[in-house]
């Protein structure tokens, strides 16, 4: 038998009962249980309930026992939104950013997403797994279980299906669960600096066929400097037909129109959103398109702007966070400090970030009926935090308070403690 039993939690965040996507004062409900536990069965979430109610099932079950006492249970987090397989790594941008120079002075210099795309190219795939392997271990650590991974930094047919290839050896070999994304159009590869319609041309007829069989999500990059309305549009509808869901970066660097194409392509997701308009706003909440935030790349790029989190919520919004982990404007993998930044550069409440990192991006995965909240018949994807108070999670910025990670009820992390 494969019986897992957390019990005697401080606090157990089932996020449970309520309609999903989350929106509005919803997205602060997170249906919390004292001196809660959490009864698993070959990696089912069988219940949930206070502890004394479970024990005797665990003690039939003979249930491998995880004290919790002190803690926070709370579902994995879904990160559904980052960069994770590249090669190298670009610090000396951030040295360069950090002198004063601008993003195109950096790119001028050969650094920025071209660098990122010489590196992968001259990186084989044994160098690109073995780095990203080490990224997923860390994302484990800080209790994320299921994350989003795109392509982009091939700019060219080969790597693109290269950078796939990667993916598909990450879900074989890692713990964590990966929804991979064709992110076909990153950047304008320098091969087509005068001619992006031809290179659009080129990835909806001999990239996307392909691409298709191996991937679940279409993404594009939707702003100044980097790809048009149009042309994203015919790079989703591309994608659309061969069995793809459409994701967008959007109204990132300004404000081009990427959000309403991202309601009328009926977009899992439009993520960025910082130069998101009022009429934007109201089309997002009417739509079942999730608005992905990045917090992160704000700061670390040192920005003064940020997304209007507070906008969307109460318009309607289903609003999800994710770290946008990349090597150019977000180096981090950590979820938590992702809450710690909603909260005080955006004003989320600590409640409504955590629905904001598991349910509502587990339905911009398109894995809500599974994952994103602790409910009997889910899978056991369970975060154990060492903390009383979940509040305590955003309010210790910067630390990891991660115990124990579990997927399909089974500890991923720490390794040694299966």
């Amino acid at each position: 038998m494969n019986a897992l039993f957390l019990h005697d939690a401080a606090q157990l965040l089932t996020l449970a009962g309520l309609p999903v996507p989350r929106r509005g004062r919803d997205l602060g409900h997170l249906g919390i249980i004292r001196s809660g536990s959490l009864l698993a069965y070959n990696g089912t979430i069988i219940r949930v309930g206070r502890t004394r109610d479970l024990l005797p099932q665990a003690r039939r079950l003979k249930a491998r026992p995880i004290d919790c006492r002190g803690c926070v249970v709370m579902p994995g987090f879904v990160d559904a939104h980052t960069h994770l397989v590249f090669a190298g790594n670009r610090v000396a941008d951030f040295e360069q950013r950090i002198q004063g120079k601008t993003y195109a002075e950096i790119a001028a210099a050969g650094g920025g997403i071209r660098l990122s795309a010489r590196l992968l190219r001259a990186a084989s795939k044994t160098q690109l797994v073995g780095q990203a392997l080490g990224f997923l271990t860390q994302l484990a650590a800080h209790g994320t279980t299921t994350v989003e991974v795109k392509t982009g930094y091939g700019l060219d047919i080969r790597n693109e299906l290269k950078m796939l290839a990667v993916i598909r050896q990450l879900r074989k070999r890692s713990s964590l669960e990966i929804a991979p994304t064709l992110l076909a159009a990153h950047a304008v590869p320098p091969e087509y600096a005068n001619r992006p319609a031809r290179y659009v041309r080129q990835v909806c007829r001999h990239l996307i066929p392909p691409a298709a069989r191996h991937a679940e999500f279409i993404d594009c990059f939707c702003d100044r400097g980097a790809f048009t309305v149009a042309q994203c549009r015919q790079i989703l509808q591309a994608g659309v037909r061969r069995g793809l869901v459409p994701r967008l970066h959007a109204e990132q660097m300004a404000h081009t129109g990427a959000a309403r194409l991202a309601v009328e392509m009926n977009a899992a997701s439009a993520d960025h959103l910082d130069h998101v308009h009022g009429r934007d706003i109201r089309a997002l909440a009417r739509s079942t398109v999730v608005a992905t935030l990045l917090p992160g790349v704000n700061f670390f790029l040192g920005l003064n702007r940020y997304p209007p989190a507070r906008r969307l919520i109460d318009a309607g919004a289903a609003v999800a966070l994710a770290t946008d982990f990349n090597p150019g404007s977000c180096p981090t993998l950590n979820m938590q400090l992702v809450l710690s930044l909603a909260a005080t550069a955006m004003r989320l409440s600590p409640a409504e970030a955590i629905s904001a990192a598991t349910i509502n991006p587990a339905y911009a995965l398109r894995r809500h009926y599974r994952l994103g909240s602790l409910e009997p018949g889910k899978q056991a994807d369970v975060a154990v935090m060492e903390v009383s108070d979940y509040r305590e999670i955003p309010y210790y910025f910067g630390w990891n308070h991660c115990r124990w990670t579990i997927k399909r009820g089974q500890v991923i992390y720490p390794v040694g403690d299966r």
